[in-house]
């Protein structure tokens, strides 16, 4: 429940997201509704509450009512968003994705049968995108994913948390050298305090939650979740059997330090990887490349890539370049051959950052070591 004004008599964007805080507040003597937001809440057996209650200005999201309440609260002046039948998934959702809710079923079935492709195939279908319901399922699911990270990392458990991401290449296969890098990163980031954050997909992006998920484990159990997912080393031509060997690892290591992926059914082809314990998975991906860059406060390690990381680089060069000072956050590139000379990123950067604020904010560093010695040293 994510309380943004008072219980005055008309409290403001009060978000009522579970039945027992519906109660608890009805019970308190709460009797006017206005800026109410009451989001997928099964209300049948609250009819009595209801029909007391002043509902002038509150907003329904996918409740589910006793029979004839709906259309009597829309009489009395409240806003109902219906529940949208034929979606395949919660457009009115209070909470993050959990890779387990993603792939559920994934012991006993393929992929392609699981939640997280069922909706990429849902969001491809023809003509989807002119469909008027389908814009506004997914419209509103992004706006309850946003709703939901902006309270965990605001309000929530992360609240006050050093976020620091990391971008890098997809295509770091399992047992290779990227790969193993990329994890330590994670790793040595989460282990100075820091929350990990990433694009949470496949790659570079799934080694870095990995490390961060595993920042408590022994050198030994590390290295030996390496090597079973080496075993895997793509998610191609297999998603399950790839997602399978995460799920392996993290079953062995259920209690993983939290870390953040923010995927998108944009790129649907490339699965969401296990190892982000939370992860904000939009339809819109530039909703998604925005906010990544918005939490990272404490700066952006880009690891080895290719178009996508470049575009990622000068994407946070923009924001910085045209930031006030204390708007700019620490760009951190990974390995000097790479940036100077196979894709010369650094020459550009540095170029625009001269003479600007971001100017002390850029570096180029050959390891992932000098990387959080940058960021925390």
């Amino acid at each position: 429940m994510n309380l943004s004004g008072n219980l005055g008599p008309h409290p403001h964007n009060l978000e009522v997201e579970d039945l027992a805080s519906f109660d608890r507040l009805v019970a308190a003597g709460s009797t006017d509704l206005h800026g109410w937001h009451a989001q997928s809440l099964d209300l049948r057996g609250r009819s009595a509450d209801l029909e007391r209650l002043q509902v002038e200005g509150a907003i329904f999201l996918g409740c589910t009512f006793d029979d004839g309440m709906e259309d009597a609260l829309r009489r009395r002046g409240a806003l109902i968003f219906p529940r949208l039948d034929g979606v395949p998934f919660n457009p009115y959702r209070a909470a993050l994705y959990t890779p387990q809710e993603l792939y559920a079923g994934l012991a006993d079935a393929p992929y392609e049968d699981l939640p997280d492709a069922r909706i990429y195939q849902w969001s491809i279908r023809p003509g989807q995108r002119h469909r008027v319901d389908a814009t506004l399922a997914s419209a509103l699911h992004d706006h309850a994913i946003g709703d939901a990270l902006d309270e965990l990392t605001g309000t929530g458990a992360w609240s006050g948390l050093q976020i620091v991401g990391v971008m890098g290449g997809h295509a770091a296969q399992r047992g290779s050298r990227d790969f193993a890098q990329a994890a330590r990163l994670g790793r040595l980031l989460a282990q100075s305090g820091s929350l990990v954050a990433t694009g949470g997909g496949p790659g570079a992006m799934e080694a870095a939650n990995l490390g961060a998920y595993l920042s408590k484990a022994s050198d030994g159990d590390v290295q030996a979740a390496l090597d079973t997912l080496a075993a895997v080393p793509g998610f191609r031509p297999s998603v399950s059997a790839w997602a399978r060997a995460a799920a392996a690892v993290v079953e062995r290591h259920p209690d993983g330090t939290p870390s953040l992926g923010i995927p998108t059914w944009f790129y649907g082809h490339e699965p969401p990887n296990y190892f982000a314990t939370h992860l904000a998975k939009y339809f819109a991906n530039a909703i998604r490349e925005a906010i990544l860059l918005e939490l990272c406060r404490g700066g952006i390690v880009f690891l080895p890539g290719a178009a996508g990381t470049v575009q990622e680089i000068f994407q946070d060069a923009c924001e910085n370049y045209y930031g006030a000072r204390e708007k700019v956050t620490p760009m951190v590139l990974v390995g000097r051959e790479h940036w100077e000379n196979r894709y010369p990123a650094w020459p550009m950067l540095r170029s625009l950052a001269e003479g600007r604020a971001m100017a002390d904010s850029i570096f180029l560093v050959d390891t992932v070591e000098e990387a959080v010695e940058v960021l925390h040293g």
